[in-house]
């Protein structure tokens, strides 16, 4: 998981580097893997959240595992066809809002 973050090229990195130090933080019980080839936090053994880069689209995406069931900041949910996972999207760390990011993981994590 750690391979996968460091080798991206800027902005990328950057974002999944920020991303990283805040989600470890706020629920450090969280388990990285590399599992479905991206970084995935796995909490008591069940999948949690991810971060995906797609570099032909220019973003990083935070996706998470219950996403269908996170009801703050609903506005930022990206869904694109998908039944139970949302995600947060960002294409440069300007876009980063701390306040959003830290709900939607206080919300996220109350569903374990």
């Amino acid at each position: 998981a750690e391979d996968y973050i460091l080798k991206q090229a800027n902005p990328y990195k950057m974002i999944l580097l920020h991303r990283q130090a805040v989600i470890e933080s706020v629920i450090p019980e969280l388990d990285l893997k590399f599992k479905y080839g991206l970084p995935f936090y796995y909490f008591n053994g069940k999948p949690f959240c991810y971060m995906n880069v797609s570099r032909k689209k220019g973003y990083v995406d935070l996706g998470f595992a219950k996403g269908n069931l996170i009801t703050v900041w609903t506005d930022y949910h990206v869904i694109e066809n998908r039944k139970k996972m949302i995600s947060l999207r960002y294409f440069t760390m300007d876009e980063i809002q701390e306040d959003i990011l830290l709900d939607v993981l206080k919300d996220a994590r109350s569903l374990y």
